[in-house]
């Protein structure tokens, strides 16, 4: 796949905020593709979004040119305008601040650097196929988990 322009769609759901979540990954290249997802029992929205995106670069066994298409501004920008800044400053935020879920983002940042990305974003709940694809199957992963390792 070296060299290979995949197409990739994301997203996270969290039934409680923090709570149950789930995370799925639809990545696609020529008329082949694979649907990834997997849940945590007690989470946040934001580090379920970051975990979908994580999951699908890490995938990834050969160097990619990528478009990761997201519903999350949170995960496009944090990727295209914040981790940048983040590392200049120490992993602080620009008030001085702790990065919230810098072990993620760290690891995305990783994850992408043997790989040409493009973030995009799509809007959610909008009847784009692709993207209602990746919200059920992180839905339904996070329902799976019983309601009580949720504590």
């Amino acid at each position: 796949m070296s060299g290979s322009s995949v197409r990739v769609w994301t997203d996270g759901a969290c039934l409680g905020n923090p709570g149950r979540g789930g995370w799925a990954a639809l990545l696609r290249w020529g008329d082949r593709e694979r649907l990834l997802s997997g849940a945590e029992p007690a989470t946040t929205n934001n580090r379920m979004e970051l975990m979908a995106a994580i999951v699908a670069i890490e995938t990834l066994r050969c160097s990619c040119k990528v478009e990761l298409s997201t519903d999350s501004q949170y995960l496009r920008q944090g990727m295209t305008e914040w981790v940048p800044r983040w590392k200049t400053n120490g992993w602080r935020t620009a008030a001085k601040g702790q990065v919230k879920n810098r072990d993620l983002w760290e690891r995305l940042d990783t994850a992408c650097t043997r790989h040409q990305i493009v973030w995009r974003w799509v809007r959610g709940h909008n009847g784009h196929v692709e993207n209602e694809r990746v919200d059920q199957a992180a839905r339904e992963a996070a329902e799976k988990l019983p309601q009580d390792l949720a504590k």
